[in-house]
């Protein structure tokens, strides 16, 4: 059994050149309020060589979208992190967190890859504990297998290539007895019930922090704006050590006006839901398809006779599906995204021709 935390000290966490650093100071960063003129940033006063204004340097911290998402998640501003990407987030937990060559990561697999790629940019250790039969944490064997020079541990739930949800009562296990950081990415998390979400435990638990995105639900991959949800001194810790102007205005600007305007992404939701369930029935009819594992996210996991062959095969007629045969637990599985109704009859069709 994984025993309780004991009292969380976040500074014994944190680099200690990160903790002893000063961090650089913008010029928006030293003004607050209303203005005029506009001489501190050594801006063009001129205006933009393309059509809209883009002589000014975004906000850095996003305040009015803070502000905005903060209602909607039902938390508070300071415990929002926006980046250029759930990547960045991740980078940053690294640089912030992790010495180099020394302390260490814990991740899940199968999940997804860029856990392991970002630590190796930062020149952290993986250890690697499979996931069970079920694609869920092995919680009770955990404790005695952990590394205690881990860190940071990713935990991906919606997961990434399979599709379930994690057992939240085993993530919250795992905050309470892990002496580092749960990192729990949620970027699927719009296509499962709205209780499965770890964001509600954040005041909870000071050493748990929630990565989400605008890329799937919202349909906002191309403007590459991604959220980390933590108590305020870890917001505060990513914040320190960001670049400056991280986000731009132009993605500030549109996805602000995703978040007053939620309902288009409540009804794409919606309707891939639909499709959801139409491409698991209409797999299941299919008789190379051996098994389809649950799904709470925008894809599904599908094991088929020789997976690798048929990815081969729909590539060559304009089908590009996800082949997932290489990595852990999953022999012979193809990723697959929900498409459009169209696509997603494209796709039937295609792997019925390919295997009768």
């Amino acid at each position: 059994m994984i025993k309780k935390m004991a009292n969380f000290d976040l500074n014994k966490l944190i680099r200690p050149n990160v903790l002893d650093m000063k961090p650089y100071s913008s010029a928006r960063d030293e003004f607050e309020g209303a203005a005029n003129v506009f001489l501190d940033a050594n801006e063009n006063p001129l205006g933009s060589s393309v059509d809209g204004n883009f002589n000014r340097y975004p906000d850095p911290r996003q305040t009015p979208l803070r502000k905005e998402l903060a209602k909607v998640k039902g938390i508070k501003p300071e415990q929002i992190f926006f980046g250029n990407g759930s990547d960045e987030a991740i980078d940053l937990l690294f640089r912030a967190f992790c010495v180099p060559n020394k302390d260490r990561a814990l991740v899940f697999p199968p999940t997804y890859g860029m856990y392991k790629v970002q630590a190796d940019i930062n020149e952290t250790p993986v250890d690697e504990i499979n996931l069970d039969e079920n694609f869920q944490v092995p919680i009770d064997s955990i404790e005695q297998i952990i590394n205690p020079m881990v860190k940071l541990m990713f935990i991906c739930s919606p997961n990434n290539p399979t599709a379930n949800l994690i057992d939240k009562s085993y993530i919250i296990r795992i905050c309470k007895g892990f002496k580092g950081l749960v990192v729990v990415d949620e970027a699927y998390i719009d296509f499962a019930p709205n209780e499965a979400s770890m964001i509600s435990e954040i005041d909870n638990y000071p050493n748990l922090i929630v990565l989400q995105t605008f890329s799937k639900a919202w349909g906002l991959a191309g403007l590459r704006l991604g959220m980390a949800f933590a108590q305020k001194d870890i917001i505060d810790t990513l914040c320190k050590i960001k670049y400056p102007y991280n986000v731009n205005q132009l993605t500030q600007d549109a996805v602000l006006q995703a978040v007053l305007n939620p309902k288009k992404k409540d009804r794409m939701v919606g309707t891939i839901l639909e499709q959801r369930n139409f491409l698991i029935s209409e797999l299941d009819k299919i008789e190379v398809v051996n098994h389809i594992y649950p799904s709470n996210a925008n894809f599904v996991l599908v094991q088929i006779k020789d997976a690798t062959q048929l990815y081969k095969k729909l590539i060559a007629k304009g089908i590009v599906v996800r082949n997932r045969s290489n990595v852990a637990l999953c022999n012979d599985c193809l990723r697959i995204t929900v498409g459009t109704e169209a696509e997603n009859k494209t796709l039937i069709a295609g792997i019925k021709e390919l295997t009768k």
